[in-house]
C-alpha cells in the first residue's frame, strides 16, 4: 500500500473487537512512511465543549461535546472545521475539510464560535488513533478495516452513532464483499 490514505476514512470491521475501535470510523488525517494518525468521528463523549474549555474561553453552553478521538494522546485535544481562513500553510484533509494544526488555529475557532459565527462546522477530539509504520497497512490487509474515501458531511452528522452502519452499507454496496449472512458468526 504505497499510496497515502490521508483523507480516508477507516471503518472498522464487524470483528474488530478491540473496544477503542468497536464500530468506529476514523479519518484518517496522516499517513505516510513514519505511520498514521486519525481521529475516532463517530464516538461523543459526555462533557460539553463549553466545560472541557471553561478554563481556557468562555464559550457559550451548547449541545456541542468533545469527541473521543483514539486511545492515544487522550490529554490532547484536536479540532476538524471547514474554515480555511484558520490554516495558513496547511492542505486541507479533504476538500474543505481542516484539522487545527497549532494552538493558535485552535484558539481562531473557539473564538469564531464564542463570536456566534454560526457558518463555521467544527468538532473537537480529546486524543487521537496512532499507528507505527506499517502497521496501518498490515491491518487493513489482514481486513480489520475498509477504507472509503472521506467526506465532510458524516464528520459533522448530527446522529455519529449511525455513521458506521451508513458507512458500511455504502462499503457493502460499492465493494459487493460483505453478505449478508443469518445467523451468529461467532460459531464459525
Amino acid at each position: 500500500m504505497a499510496d497515502s490514505l490521508r483523507g480516508q476514512y477507516l471503518i472498522a470491521g464487524k470483528w474488530l473487537r478491540d473496544e477503542n475501535f468497536f464500530k468506529t470510523v476514523v479519518l484518517l488525517v496522516e499517513h505516510g512512511s513514519g505511520g498514521a494518525m486519525g481521529l475516532v468521528v463517530n464516538r461523543p463523549s459526555s462533557i460539553t465543549v463549553a466545560a472541557a474549555l471553561a478554563q481556557h474561553f468562555n464559550i457559550p453552553d451548547s449541545d456541542d461535546v468533545v469527541y473521543l478521538g483514539g486511545p492515544v494522546e487522550t490529554d490532547s485535544l484536536f479540532v476538524l472545521h471547514d474554515v480555511n481562513s484558520f490554516e495558513f500553510d496547511e492542505a486541507p484533509v479533504i476538500p474543505g475539510l481542516y484539522v487545527g494544526s497549532s494552538e493558535k488555529v485552535f484558539e481562531n475557532v473557539v473564538s469564531s464560535v464564542c463570536n456566534g459565527n454560526e457558518g463555521l462546522n467544527y468538532r473537537i477530539y480529546s486524543g487521537c488513533a496512532g499507528w507505527a509504520p506499517g502497521q496501518l497497512e498490515s491491518e487493513v490487509d489482514r481486513g480489520d478495516w475498509y477504507v472509503y474515501p472521506a467526506t465532510a458531511d458524516l464528520v459533522f452528522d448530527e446522529n455519529p452513532y449511525e455513521v458506521w452502519d451508513a458507512l458500511l452499507a455504502k462499503v457493502k454496496k460499492s465493494t459487493q464483499i460483505l453478505p449478508d449472512v443469518p445467523g451468529d458468526p461467532s460459531l464459525n
